[in-house]
């Protein structure tokens, strides 16, 4: 079993938070593979010397990250779809990638608004009923065409007034970090394929049923709060997404 982890109760990192952590580096790292079913939550408690509704607090995180799922009746367990522990990532933005290659995009801002989070994305940031994010939709564009439509939300509450911010020659995650000096630690990205519907089709220059990549994101701070979700759709004959992987 190993020896229990250490957590700071004193610190300011909300111990729910550093829970979350350690249960996801043991998913990550591969200690806890896919199906592995947890052990009971009086069990794991004590282990780990925290209250049951600490560790509850801490598993409803990882479930909404989708690394845990639970079974009615048979307890909780890692998904088959956790992260292998030899895929290495990096948390950047599309703009940061062609900069670093030294490509050339430009970016077309569609919408620039703030408005009520839908429910799925109020539930995913951890958002009040009601409370207003940022809505942000852009076509990113090289020298071929429309590589990517990105759609943000983005919690207002932490980051106020990023809705008169020119986008169109200003990054997201630089506005963040920059201008509201707020420390962008992790994230979660989910790739899938998808056929382009007619909006997507128009946005990306394609025949609708057209393949696309489609990446789902969460993004979180340093002190565990998410921050922004995007839906990201790739033209995938123009920009392909490699792993580096290591054995």
């Amino acid at each position: 079993m190993g020896a229990a982890p250490m957590f700071d109760h004193e610190g300011p990192q909300p111990l729910n938070v550093q829970v979350s952590d350690v249960i996801r580096e043991k998913i990550i790292s591969g200690e806890w593979q896919p199906d592995h079913r947890l052990s009971s939550e009086p069990e794991l408690a004590q282990e780990f010397g925290i209250s049951r509704g600490t560790l509850r607090r801490a598993i409803s995180t990882l479930i909404r990250e989708g690394l845990l799922v639970q079974a009615r009746g048979r307890g909780t367990f890692v998904t088959a779809t956790a992260l292998e522990p030899s895929i290495a990532q990096k948390l950047t933005t599309l703009s940061e990638d062609f900069a670093h290659r030294g490509e050339e995009v430009r970016t077309e801002v569609l919408t620039i608004d703030t408005m009520r989070a839908p429910a799925p994305v109020s539930a995913l940031l951890d958002l009040a009923k009601g409370q207003d994010v940022l809505h942000l939709e852009r076509v990113r564009s090289s020298s071929k065409g429309p590589v990517a439509y990105l759609v943000n939300y983005v919690r207002l509450d932490v980051a106020p007034g990023l809705e008169s911010v020119d986008f169109s020659h200003q990054s997201l995650f630089g506005e963040l970090e920059s201008r509201h000096g707020l420390k962008i630690s992790r994230g979660r990205r989910t790739f899938s394929a998808v056929a382009a519907t007619a909006e997507l089709a128009q946005r990306l220059g394609v025949v609708k049923g057209h393949p696309l990549l489609y990446l789902e994101q969460i993004t979180y701070l340093a002190d565990g709060r998410p921050v922004e979700y995007s839906d990201v759709w790739i033209h995938s004959e123009r920009m392909r997404v490699t792993s580096l992987l290591s054995r």
